[in-house]
């Protein structure tokens, strides 16, 4: 997207070591965590429960 760690956790309103840890897998974020990290990429989160697809056969 363009930004820096620096300058989502800004418009995330998080410290920018946790975005570090967010992307090395460090940490599970929560969902309202994603959704903030969401927000502050100008995107909307969307978690859903899905059925395995069926191998065809």
């Amino acid at each position: 997207m363009g930004m820096t760690q620096t300058q989502l956790a800004q418009a995330a309103g998080i410290q920018q070591p946790s975005v570090t840890r967010f992307e090395a897998g460090g940490t599970m974020p929560t969902l309202p965590m994603l959704e903030r990290l969401a927000s502050a990429l100008g995107l909307r989160l969307h978690a859903r429960f899905e059925p395995p697809h069926r191998a065809a056969g």
